[in-house]
């Protein structure tokens, strides 16, 4: 029982890592998948490509790290949250492919339900806002269009499940069919206040409760892997929704505690403690990741474009060849030139929640040239996250003095600066920034003793740097307010 290996499937990559009892990492493996758009505004994977990078890489971080299935002490896995897959119970097959957690497809569905006034009532026991962004709306467009789906879910024939419960139901072979609330408390479906699925809001999107998995604690031993996919039978016993493992990661387990994730989007989170803190500002309100016999909560904010934007200027517009090279391009302009980037692609999230945005590049002059719009598409992930902070600090009452950061583009030292300027807010990122991961396997571990306890997993953390804000209230002032200017012009493009 030397090591813990963490599977981080994400929305652009399945990733397995290994981590060693000091929260070190003995080895990392990564397979890129496909990203499927069959029209505007849709986003797809194959669920089948899902399983099998995941698992190639699993075997492949094990073996670079030259360690064997009996020498894995559990499995933590973390995910992408809100995407939707549905598969048959009997034969594992996937109906359709999964709908991602950015499709807008039921974005007149939703409208269609605040349009009944239920978008308060939906908020009370969800801790959410009506968006397509999250599953439930997606699940009933499954049962909706794929032929002969809703009578077969009536009669128990199929499964529901965000990315978690997919993997743990291949992984196990089947047997097992669970979630955890950080998962099920982004589906619409999940009352924040009972901790269970809630009768009414299955009734208002026409979900039968036999598709749905048992809902569990994050850390705990769910199952164990079938026989076949490894050389022994491994644990799997942590489970968690990437933002809310990456919070358990960076030890913000105390209220008032705020990390923000930089990948695919944007995620910060602050937590509350033992009690649900209702959002006046458009932020969620979301369960994080119970160890215990008390449920606990979180404010969270969600952009929905952060990293993706550096992939846009790589594949969409071809101005760089790879994501890496975006600091030096953006560095090689002393500042925007004016130029702001609304990375809206699939909408804008909290806390403007507007499906109907769309991508935006303003202030374009004969002068703008390639690094602007690179500085600009950075400087883009540090407004967004600026906004939900704002807000975040509006809701709680608490003004922030440190945001720990994590995730891929929390490697940009030019980003990490702007960030801790336009904030006013010192950012630290730790020496660790796979927090995601890194969660993921404190959650298994504690479920089978590997670790103690917290106390042990927080005296793991440190800080790799630490960026002071430099930048004068007033220059920072002026730029956000141009910002939100060129929000404004993004927003309600799309037809509704």
């Amino acid at each position: 029982m030397s090591v813990i290996l963490a599977l981080d499937q994400g929305t652009t990559s399945s990733r397995a890592i290994v981590f060693d009892h000091a929260g070190g990492i003995k080895a990392v493996a990564q397979r890129e998948f496909a990203q499927i758009f069959p029209q505007p505004g849709w986003v797809e994977h194959d669920p089948e490509e899902i399983w099998a990078t995941q698992i190639a890489v699993a075997h492949e971080a094990m073996a670079c790290a030259r360690v064997t299935a009996r020498d894995v002490a559990a499995i933590g896995i973390t995910n992408q949250r809100e995407t939707t897959i549905v598969w048959d119970r009997a034969t594992g097959q996937p109906l359709c492919n999964a709908i991602v957690w950015q499709d807008r497809r039921t974005a007149a569905a939703c409208d269609a339900l605040k349009t009944r006034g239920l978008e308060a009532r939906v908020a009370e026991k969800t801790g959410l806002v009506l968006d397509a962004y999250f599953s439930g709306t997606k699940l009933a467009w499954i049962l909706d269009n794929v032929p002969e789906a809703r009578a077969r879910a009536a009669a128990g024939r199929l499964a529901f499940g965000t990315v978690d419960s997919w993997l743990i139901w291949k992984l196990s072979g089947g047997a097992v069919h669970v979630t955890d609330a950080s998962n099920a408390s982004r589906t619409l479906l999940y009352n924040l206040h009972t901790g269970d699925w809630d009768g009414e809001l299955l009734g208002l999107l026409g979900i039968p409760y036999r598709v749905l998995p048992r809902v569990r604690a994050s850390s705990g031993v769910a199952g164990e892997t079938a026989a076949g996919l490894f050389a022994a039978h491994i644990p799997i016993a942590g489970i968690a929704g990437d933002q809310q493992a990456a919070l358990f990661g960076q030890r913000c387990v105390t209220p008032g505690t705020v990390k923000n994730t930089y990948g695919t989007g944007c995620f910060m989170l602050m937590h509350t403690g033992k009690r649900p803190v209702p959002s006046r500002n458009k932020l969620l309100t979301t369960a994080a990741c119970r160890t215990g016999a008390r449920p606990e909560y979180a404010l969270e904010g969600s952009v929905f474009v952060a990293g993706a934007v550096v992939q846009w200027l790589r594949d969409g517009l071809g101005i760089i060849k790879t994501s890496a090279e975006v600091e030096r391009l953006a560095a090689s302009v002393a500042d925007n030139g004016g130029v702001y980037l609304v990375p809206a692609f699939t909408g804008a999230g909290s806390p403007h929640w507007d499906p109907y945005a769309r991508g935006a590049i303003l202030g374009l002059t004969r002068g703008s040239a390639a690094g602007h719009i690179a500085r600009a598409a950075l400087e883009a992930i540090a407004y967004q996250s600026a906004d939900v902070l704002h807000a975040m600090e509006a809701d709680s009452g608490i003004r922030l003095e440190e945001l720990r950061v994590d995730g891929g583009a929390a490697r940009n030292d030019m980003l990490m600066q702007f960030q801790a300027d336009i904030l006013g807010v010192r950012v630290v990122r730790p020496k660790v920034t796979e927090t995601t991961a890194l969660g993921a396997a404190y959650l298994a571990g504690l479920a089978v003793g590997y670790w103690k306890d917290g106390q042990e997993i927080a005296a793991q953390w440190q800080a790799e740097r630490r960026f002071e804000p430099g930048m004068d209230r007033g220059q920072a002032g002026a730029l956000m307010n141009r910002w939100r200017k060129a929000v404004e012009r993004a927003k309600n493009w799309a037809e509704q």
